[in-house]
């Protein structure tokens, strides 16, 4: 591929790829990063609607960490390109790795500084994917993994482009040398400790040797695994739509019929919207036989990083890890109180039916957790006033939920269940003042 070739190939796939709007480039300073940069700078010029600013994040890593920020300082001066560099610190914990640590650093740092429906840039090429896809194969992943890294994906509040994925390594050392470029060679990308490293100096040598285009087919197989996790998930939302009941819970007898192969994946796919990840293989196994088919009398469980899978009627539910212990408090009239699980607001009102009277002068209203289940409330429409343990199970309420609902109380008399009742006897009248109760359950 000629020099000339690189730009107009990049600035192709740019036009596809970009919208006018504000444009940030992660910016190591290393050739990658740099030959990005570059580009962008040369594009944004021919173009009309772009802003671009460069982002350089400090780990803190390596004794040359401040050389490389001022280098990068300077050559954003140099190409008048705004230029802004933010330190991390990466604490490592055993069983996590520091390259995993250091990503996820970065990422942290471009989601503070994308602007809203901006387009973040990276500098990952072909060489780059190869890597990802053996390390996904080294884990074990499926398809989704395997997929390795998509050229273009949703990001924060914008996007995510990376406009070099079909580009090598050697293409870019080529076009950077031919255009005089000047980047950071950084020591540690020779420590073979790091896996990546440990591919990059001795692994991929060795494939490319024998086969050359090895990098070329492995992207194309990731393209491949792309489209085939994007089927799947069409096909999961659409069981998902089928089998989940309003309060986000699944329902059992709805997933019986689904082969184990279509549950496992609805599964991965709940989860995953529930938490932004999925449990691990031999985990996400279990799930079905230990916790949905579980003895009829039994409380199931599964426990994983994210929280606790439990069967509750028939359904399973994704429950997070609980607020810390609730306790007591008053509640003031038109102040947002922010709880533990979301903010609650009494708010003054005339209009809406279903409204909490106004208290009576030496009336204190408090907000209750954990309320023994002897209890009793008298919720509008019934007959009777009913114990509140026996109210938890005709309104379905999950066992591990009942301690962290809101129970509003009139001098220690239940007046309302947040998000589920009003009592009789707190009921505003048509007309009159009263307490509209807003509730904002967190995500």
């Amino acid at each position: 591929m000629s020099h000339h070739r690189v730009e107009t190939d990049v600035f192709a796939i740019l036009d596809q790829q970009l919208k006018p709007g504000p444009l940030l480039v992660g910016f190591s300073g290393g050739l990658d990063s740099r030959v990005l940069l570059e580009l962008l700078v040369r594009y944004i010029r021919q173009r009309t609607g772009f802003s671009l600013q460069a982002v350089h994040v400090h780990h803190g890593l390596n004794p040359l960490a401040d050389q490389w920020l001022s280098h990068c300082q300077q050559t954003c001066q140099t190409l008048a390109i705004p230029f802004t560099a933010q330190r991390v610190e990466i604490a490592k914990q055993n069983r996590q790795s520091l390259e995993d640590l250091a990503r996820q650093a970065r990422y942290a740092v471009f989601r503070q500084y994308l602007p809203i429906g901006g387009t973040l840039l990276t500098a990952h090429h072909q060489d780059d994917q190869l890597e990802t896809l053996l390390l996904a194969l080294k884990r074990g992943s499926g398809p989704r993994g395997l997929a390795a890294m998509p050229m273009e994906a949703d990001f924060s509040d914008g996007r995510l482009v990376r406009p070099l994925l079909s580009f090598s390594r050697q293409q870019l050392l080529d076009w950077a040398i031919s255009q005089r470029l000047s980047w950071i060679e950084d020591d540690s990308n020779h420590d073979e400790r790091f896996d990546r490293n440990f591919l990059r100096q001795r692994v991929i040598p060795l494939l490319r040797e024998r086969w050359p285009e090895m990098a070329v087919t492995a992207a194309r197989s990731a393209a491949l695994c792309a489209e085939q996790e994007t089927l799947l998930d069409e096909i999961a939302k659409t069981d998902l739509l089928a089998s989940q009941h309003v309060d986000g819970s699944l329902q059992i007898e709805l997933l019986e019929s689904l082969s184990p192969a279509r549950r496992h994946q609805l599964l991965r796919f709940w989860l995953r919207q529930q938490t932004g990840t999925v449990p691990s293989h031999a985990q996400l196994q279990k799930i079905w036989p230990e916790v949905a088919l579980a003895r009829a009398d039994a409380m199931p469980e599964l426990v994983w990083q994210q929280g606790v899978i439990r069967r509750y009627q028939q359904r399973l539910y994704h429950v997070s890890p609980m607020p810390a212990a609730m306790l007591s408090q008053a509640l003031p009239i038109d102040i947002p109180v922010h709880l533990a699980n979301g903010v609650l607001t009494l708010q003054t009102d005339y209009l809406n039916e279903m409204r909490l009277r106004m208290p009576e002068a030496e009336e204190q209203i408090t907000l209750e957790y954990g309320l023994p289940g002897s209890h009793k409330a008298h919720p509008v429409g019934r007959e009777h006033s009913r114990e509140l343990k026996k109210l938890w199970q005709e309104y379905e309420v999950a066992p591990w939920r009942r301690g962290t609902m809101p129970v509003i109380c009139y001098q220690g008399k239940i007046a309302a269940v947040v998000g589920l009742f009003i009592c009789q006897d707190y009921l505003c009248e048509t007309g009159c003042k009263g307490l509209t109760i807003n509730w904002q359950p967190n995500a």
